[in-house]
């Protein structure tokens, strides 16, 4: 089976995780945990780096300290994984679903001005939603396959519009616009080492601030709120979110490894856009702000090509092939909340996009199988 993304673990795990069995400083405590933040905190160039058990619940956290909640509403593009809209609803907030950029298949900037402009309004100094009367408190871009939104201008109306910009940044390590680091750029951001991302910890998450106090916050609330000292004295209700030191030891040795993965990761997209290009297949465009970890090579079939008779073709030929998210706006739980679009491009994307093996262990060999595969399946 050729798998679409799977770990690679080709450096120094087996020799830390040993050491974690050696001392028995396996479970939350140890001296791997502080490393891993480190080494994340100076490659992504910010101050504090906390780790956590997921990057949902780093999204979580991220959305908790800043007192996000129940009258508050928090804007999100639709085309996302849904763990990103599962955080803003853990604080009770209400998702603004957000159409994307054709193109870049990240959040459209212009038609979040628009709504920004003629959908709200303003009262002392917020803005709230003109149909529920929330009120407006943040931006969550999600950085979707390692690729990047027009941040410059999220930000800039993030400022006029008095909001707080969290990034999703999942599955963007060691993506980056205009030289600042995803996840970097607003006011927290966040990782994801879950067993697919381009370094893995098994599983694991990182909140990124250069917010003292935002950091503070949050290693106290993953640690159950616990009052430092030996009695069990809690000041708020918190979480039991930590990161185990012998999953931050794999991370510390994925770590060393990212310059390679990154390079593989660039190989792959561009083989296959070599090969699928002249096939009528198209991907995202990356603009010149952006520089890209190609995290996951996904590409539009064009309208000849049945997408799920494709997937199973793959399929039977033992290559791990994926369709991509359904819009949030369509899952059940969410059709309540608004859509704000003008030509539904998420659906489009969706109807028409399929994911192909990118794990930087694949091979040359493996690449070309992929390929073949499509070429005869087109022939059919």
């Amino acid at each position: 089976m050729i798998y679409l993304a799977r770990p690679h673990l080709s450096g120094k795990e087996w020799e830390y995780v040993k050491q974690c069995l050696d001392t028995n400083w396996i479970s939350v405590a140890g001296d791997f945990v502080p490393q891993f933040e480190q080494k994340i905190a100076e490659y992504t160039n910010v101050q504090h780096a906390v780790a956590m058990s997921s990057g949902t619940a780093a999204l979580h956290i991220a959305l908790h300290t800043l007192g996000i909640g129940q009258n508050d509403a928090v804007i999100v593009p639709t085309l996302t994984f849904v763990a990103s809209v599962n955080a803003i609803c853990y604080t009770q907030a209400t998702p603004i679903f957000v159409d994307v950029h054709q193109d870049t298949w990240q959040l459209d900037t212009h038609i979040l001005e628009n709504y920004l402009n003629i959908g709200t309004y303003a009262y002392q100094g917020n803005y709230y939603d003109k149909k529920t009367h929330k009120k407006l408190k943040a931006i969550l871009p999600v950085h979707v396959l390692g690729n990047m939104p027009a941040m410059h201008r999220i930000l800039e109306l993030a400022d006029k519009f008095n909001l707080i910009v969290v990034e999703d940044a999942a599955e963007a390590l060691g993506s980056f616009y205009q030289n600042k680091h995803a996840g970097s750029i607003g006011k927290t951001g966040i990782l994801s080492f879950n067993g697919n991302k381009i370094i893995t910890t098994g599983g694991g998450g990182m909140l990124l601030t250069n917010d003292k106090q935002i950091a503070k916050h949050a290693r106290h609330l993953i640690h159950q709120a616990k009052i430092n000292g030996n009695e069990y004295i809690h000041d708020e209700i918190g979480f039991n979110y930590r990161l185990l030191n012998i999953l931050a030891a794999i991370g510390v040795a994925q770590i060393e490894q990212l310059p390679y993965f990154l390079q593989k990761k660039q190989n792959i997209f561009q083989f296959y856009k070599e090969h699928l290009t002249p096939l009528g297949l198209i991907t995202q465009k990356i603009t010149e702000n952006v520089r890209s970890n190609y995290w996951l090579s996904t590409f539009l079939l064009p309208d000849h090509i049945d997408k799920s008779g494709l997937l199973q073709f793959l399929q039977a030929n033992e290559i791990e092939a994926r369709s991509f998210w359904k819009p949030m706006h369509t899952l059940s739980m969410f059709k309540e909340f608004s859509y704000i679009t003008q030509n539904n491009m998420a659906e489009q994307i969706y109807q028409k996009a399929i994911s192909l093996p990118s794990g930087t262990d694949i091979t040359e060999t493996e690449l070309h199988t992929v390929i073949n595969a499509i070429k005869n399946y087109l022939k059919k």
